[in-house]
């Protein structure tokens, strides 16, 4: 029987474009095609070298001036609630989560939409209609779940409304955060974090090491909140190392702090992707 040599990954990078988290900063990504027999591996492997998926693409930040994004995630053996999360944990007690597969509906959507007019209006999602939402949360070739979280019923007869909902990768070493969107209303009720907390929770009972919660940008207002949680590890000069000190990393720009292109995709390690023999 014959077969054919499996093809490497072609990666590419974006134009530059402005960045979304730190002003007057340049954004280019690095990425390649989430697709195939082979997705699932590849995802688990370049997730643990920093990048993120987006629909069938993965991703990692190459910008020409600028390091400042990195990827994090919180080491669940050895993560501690502080004293505010407990009080989240006790605010969302009568949550109800369900876990269902990655499927768009209008009251997911209505609550996205609530969330990003009152909290990211001016952000890169701000025009997003309900056919692209459906897109961003069904167009996965891997293992991913929808998580839901629903409030109580206002009367015995009516069901129960979504307070926050988190697109989830499941991957072999930990449970990736994707997108996660909450009901502002609730802003008091720390829905955000409470839905992080849940996740480690989720790990732990799976026996999963890690919760990857994307990107901690030293110096956004809109990202500091990861640096809030205990054992966070950051994946920086090409390994996970523990935060140590936020206030220790830098978000200076230096032209040399990015290195060519080539030379960041020759130190990518990629997984075995051969056919079994038989």
């Amino acid at each position: 029987m014959r077969h054919t040599l499996p093809i490497a990954p072609q990666f590419y990078v974006t134009a530059p474009q402005p960045c979304p988290y730190l002003d007057g900063r340049m954004e280019r990504k690095l990425f390649t095609a989430l697709q195939g027999e082979y997705a699932e591996k590849l995802n688990d492997s370049l997730s643990k070298q920093g990048f993120r998926r987006s629909q069938n693409v993965l991703y990692r930040p190459s910008c020409a001036e600028c390091s400042a994004c990195l990827s994090a995630r919180i080491r669940v053996k050895d993560f501690k609630f502080s004293k505010s999360q407990n009080r989240a944990m006790r605010r969302n007690a009568d949550l109800v989560r369900e876990a269902t597969s990655p499927w768009a509906t209008e009251e997911q959507y209505g609550l996205f939409r609530s969330y990003l007019d009152s909290r990211h209006a001016d952000g890169g999602m701000a025009d997003m209609d309900i056919f692209e939402f459906a897109a961003m949360i069904e167009e996965t070739p891997i293992r991913s779940r929808v998580i839901e979280y629903s409030a109580p019923a206002e009367a015995e007869d009516m069901a129960r409304p979504l307070a926050a909902v988190c697109l989830t990768d499941v991957l072999d070493d930990g449970l990736s955060m994707v997108y996660s969107f909450y009901d502002p209303d609730r802003f008091k009720h720390s829905l955000g974090t409470y839905v992080i907390l849940d996740h480690v929770r989720i790990a732990q009972e799976a026996g999963l090491p890690y919760v990857y919660l994307g990107y901690w940008v030293p110096g956004s207002p809109k990202m500091g909140y990861k640096a809030k949680f205990s054992a966070l590890e950051i994946y920086k000069d090409s390994r996970w190392q523990d935060i140590g000190d936020p206030e220790a990393h830098s978000a200076d720009t230096h032209p040399l702090l990015s290195d060519p292109i080539a030379d960041q995709v020759a130190r990518i390690s990629l997984p075995d992707s051969r056919p079994t023999q038989k």
